[in-house]
């Protein structure tokens, strides 16, 4: 394992644990984060920050980076198990909020060792 998939590991577990400063430690100023329940990309680390404060208000998501590989263009693509479940921790069934239960892959791009873009690619 490379050290920019490290980065990434430690970004979901971070993640996981609501740690938000944690990740933000490992985005660059400007980067440029992909807004699954609006679309569009967020940008910045306070649009990022009020991204996942609104996101964790309303539903509780839980991502497992399931494998790892690189594509064409040198971004690390993480295969992940999204789990949506409500804020009582009940499985959120079909289509609430534009998400459900699913593989994905998250796409990375890292500069000087920070994420500077992720998007999202549906499974």
């Amino acid at each position: 394992m490379d050290d920019e998939t490290r980065v990434i590991e430690g970004l979901y577990e971070r993640f996981n644990a609501r740690d938000i400063d944690g990740v933000l430690r490992q985005l660059s100023d400007d980067v440029a984060w992909a807004n699954g329940m609006d679309g569009g990309h967020v940008h910045g680390h306070e649009a990022v920050r009020a991204y996942w404060t609104r996101q964790w208000s309303l539903i509780s998501p839980h991502v497992e980076p399931v494998g790892f590989h690189r594509d064409a263009d040198g971004a690390v693509v993480a295969e992940v198990i999204q789990t949506i479940r409500d804020l009582e921790g009940q499985p959120i069934q079909g289509q609430a909020h534009g998400l459900k239960d699913k593989t994905v892959g998250h796409v990375f791009h890292l500069r000087d060792g920070k994420v500077a873009r992720f998007d999202i690619q549906d499974g």
